[in-house]
């Protein structure tokens, strides 16, 4: 499976059999800007703002995935599970869903705009996670330090820290969100820089650790 990024949240997995799954389009966002139009098969939408849900940048006859249920397509199964935004039970930014996407053996862990620490039994609902997905800005989700409590919690082999501060934002995005180090620190991981991540269970053990990825 071949993982690219696109900053913020938004990820686009390609499996062996190229089923593709776009993860929490944008468009134009703080900076960013997504490549378009992007043929998917399965759009995965964490929660409704505006920097995770343009659907319309995908393109195919695609499975929207945006509720915590479950679906299946072309082999892949995905879980989604009921989360808030921050830690008040959405009072202050509304619901969020973590998906868990099981795909070529592998089973990943997309967090979308997690705002707290998980309860014992989400983190048992969730169960094995090989790959996790976390964002670690602070601000509007979890922190450095949360995100790898939140890594300690699900225990995968491999973590790809999300909605950080690059070099790619304007001023409000650098304004709004802390750095990746804060996370890389607090993790006390080994740390792998990649563009593309292509990743096996025969090859996950290579990249065990925190994995950060360049934006495309």
């Amino acid at each position: 499976m071949k993982i690219r990024w696109f900053g913020q949240s938004s990820f686009l997995l390609t499996s062996e059999a190229g089923v593709r799954i776009l993860i929490d389009p944008f468009d134009r966002m703080l900076g960013y800007k997504m490549p378009k139009p992007i043929e998917t098969d399965i759009v995965v939408v964490s929660h409704n703002h505006g920097d995770h849900n343009k659907v319309h940048v995908a393109t195919g006859d695609f499975l929207l995935v945006h509720e915590p249920k479950d679906y299946h397509r072309d082999g892949v199964i995905i879980q989604g599970f009921k989360t808030y935004h921050d830690k008040v039970n959405g009072k202050k930014r509304g619901e969020n869903i973590v998906f868990r996407i099981s795909v070529d053996d592998l089973t990943l862990c997309h967090c979308g705009d997690l705002g707290h620490l998980l309860t014992e039994e989400q983190a048992k609902e969730i169960g094995r996670v090989d790959i996790l997905m976390i964002p670690v800005g602070g601000r509007m989700t979890l922190n450095g330090e949360e995100g790898a409590q939140v890594m300690q919690q699900l225990k995968p082999t491999v973590t790809i820290p999300m909605h950080y501060r690059t070099k790619a934002l304007s001023l409000p995005g650098k304004l709004l969100f802390d750095k990746v180090d804060k996370f890389i620190e607090a993790a006390g991981q080994p740390t792998t820089d990649v563009g593309i991540l292509d990743v096996t269970p025969a090859n996950l053990s290579q990249y065990a650790g925190v994995v950060t990825m360049q934006y495309h």
